[in-house]
C-alpha cells in the first residue's frame, strides 16, 4: 500500500522526502478537473531542473478538456488496426535485456496485473489493460514531452530530470502522475494532431490528475533493489 501523505509539519506543503516517498506510477484516475493555473505553476517550478549547458532541450505539449478527447478519440478509431501502433523512433528497451534487468521487468509486469486479478495467460485481458495507456488512465490532462533529435545522451538525461520535478511538483499539490513510454509507439499520429517541430522526436507521454484511491491496481507498490546493490561508498 500506498504510505500515508507526510507533511514537513501541519499547514504546510508536502515535502521532498515524502512526495519522492508517495510518487508512483498511477493507472486510474478520477476525472476531477486540474485548473490550468495548477498545470502553469507546476511546469513553471519544473523548468529549473538541471540542464547542462543550461540548453534546456525540451518541449512540453499539454492537453485537455476538448482537445484531449479528440485525441483519444483518433487514437481509439486506430487501435482496432493498429493495436500496437505505428512504432518508435528509439528502443524503449534493449532488444536483449539480461539480468538483473529482466527479472525486474517480469516482476513488476506480474505484481501489476495481479492487483487486478489478470493471470498471465489472459492475453487479451492485458492487452486490454495495456490499452488503457491510450486512454491516459482516465487522467484529464496529458503531457508529451519531446526533444531535438540531435540531442545526445546527456540531454535525454535533462528530460528526465525536468519530468522528475514535474511529478514531485505534482505531488507537492496532492496530485498523481504516470509517465507513458507507451505513447512513444504513436509519434506520426501525434505529430499530425500536435504543432510538433520537425526536428524534434517524442520522448514520453504523461498522465496527470487526481488518483482513484478505490482503484486496486493503485495498491502496487513495486520494489527497489537494496542500497548494497547499487552504492559503492568509500572513505566513511
Amino acid at each position: 500500500m500506498i504510505p500515508p501523505v507526510i507533511q514537513a509539519r501541519a499547514g504546510t506543503r508536502m515535502n521532498v522526502s515524502a512526495a519522492i516517498d508517495t510518487r508512483m506510477s498511477c493507472r486510474a484516475f478520477l476525472d476531477t478537473p486540474v485548473p490550468k493555473q495548477t498545470v502553469v505553476e507546476i511546469l513553471e517550478a519544473a523548468k529549473r531542473a538541471p540542464s547542462g549547458g543550461n540548453l534546456q532541450p525540451w518541449l512540453v505539449h499539454v492537453l485537455a478538456g476538448e482537445p484531449l478527447a479528440q485525441f483519444k478519440a483518433l487514437i481509439r478509431s486506430k487501435l482496432p488496426a493498429q493495436p500496437a501502433g505505428e512504432g518508435s523512433e528509439y528502443p524503449i528497451y534493449p532488444p536483449d535485456l539480461h539480468e538483473p534487468y529482466r527479472s525486474r521487468r517480469f516482476k513488476c509486469g506480474e505484481d501489476l496485473y495481479a492487483t487486478i486479478g489478470i493471470a498471465r495467460d489472459n492475453k487479451a485481458g492485458r492487452l486490454q489493460q495495456f490499452a488503457r495507456n491510450y486512454e491516459f488512465f482516465g487522467a484529464p490532462v496529458a503531457l508529451f514531452f519531446t526533444l531535438d533529435r540531435r540531442m545526445g545522451q546527456d540531454q535525454w538525461a535533462d528530460v528526465g530530470m525536468f519530468m522528475q520535478n514535474l511529478m514531485l511538483l505534482a505531488r507537492e499539490r496532492g496530485l498523481h502522475t504516470c509517465p507513458q513510454e507507451a505513447w512513444a509507439v504513436w509519434y506520426k499520429t501525434l505529430g499530425e494532431f500536435l504543432p510538433i517541430p520537425s526536428e524534434h522526436m517524442l520522448f514520453c507521454g504523461m498522465a496527470l490528475g487526481h488518483r482513484d484511491e478505490a482503484a486496486p491496481i493503485n495498491t502496487l507498490r513495486t520494489d527497489r533493489a537494496p542500497l548494497e546493490e547499487f552504492a559503492i561508498l568509500r572513505g566513511f
